[in-house]
């Protein structure tokens, strides 16, 4: 499995606090069946997004990992909040805060309510070449209430992760409903552990993956954890995907992901 989201890397942020909890949180990842993270420190107001700090801190656990024997790849990233500044800056250099170098950035909303234009935030970012997914939805409170801009957003491009611990209720009753209708709708795109540290917010996926697979599909849990995560690590375009349910008019006739993630050899020759 692929875990697109997870505070792992020492002192950055308020995930690992040093490079013993980064290598015993990795011991938990690879035990659960994680093969691949993308170490995703905040990049925000509070915690400063240094791109040679962060690789300086991942070369270092890399080593770590690899003298206890721990199998994993880790790549890096970042959890993007929508400041002014970081915005023009992700606008400027388009691949500064991206996972893994690719064209996914990973976007956190505020803790409460929602930025006015928003919708012409992502627009901006998308047509700065990025692929913007929406993390963890089913927590803001705004949107627990009232989804309709998660689906316009999704209609326009938008991919969605969901936290494991939200599907299994640990963080709390509203966003465990909310995360279970997105299910439900085939409205998810990736699983992930949104991991801080190794007690309260462990890097645990296999539980929230066999949930879904016994209530949604095999398949739909595969690709959560895997296919999908998989692409975004590699810099691929996602494979093919379930139709969402009450999203899109069934009468459009071209599936969703048809016209999200259009071939480029079908574009050149149109």
């Amino acid at each position: 499995m692929v875990d697109l989201h997870h505070h792992l890397l020492p002192g950055l942020d308020d995930g690992s606090k040093d490079l013993e909890t980064s290598v015993e949180m990795a011991r938990m990842a690879a035990e659960d069946g994680i093969t691949h993270i993308v170490a995703t420190p905040h990049a925000n107001g509070r915690y400063a997004f240094e791109p040679e700090v962060i690789a300086e801190r991942a070369a270092a656990l890399r080593t770590a990992l690899a003298a206890e024997g721990i199998a994993l790849t880790i790549a890096t990233g970042c959890d993007f909040h929508m400041s002014y500044d970081n915005v023009q800056d992700a606008v400027a250099h388009p691949r500064k805060y991206t996972l893994n170098s690719t064209e996914y950035l990973l976007i956190e909303l505020p803790d409460h309510g929602l930025p006015p234009h928003l919708s012409e935030t992502f627009y901006e970012l998308r047509l700065a070449g990025m692929v913007p997914i929406l993390t963890h939805p089913e927590r803001n409170p705004t949107l627990q209430m009232d989804s309709t801009r998660l689906a316009k957003w999704m209609r326009d491009g938008m991919l969605v992760q969901i936290t494991t611990s939200s599907v299994l209720g640990a963080m709390g009753n509203k966003a465990q409903k909310m995360a279970h209708q997105l299910l439900a709708d085939r409205w998810v795109h990736f699983l992930a552990t949104d991991a801080h540290n190794v007690k309260s917010r462990p890097p645990r996926m296999r539980e929230a993956h066999d949930l879904v697979a016994r209530r949604y599909g095999a398949d739909y849990a595969h690709s959560l954890c895997t296919a999908n995560p998989q692409a975004v690590f590699d810099g691929k375009p996602l494979p093919e995907q379930e139709d969402p349910r009450n999203l899109f008019d069934d009468s459009v006739g071209e599936p969703w992901w048809k016209r999200l993630f259009v071939k480029k050899g079908v574009a050149e020759r149109e």
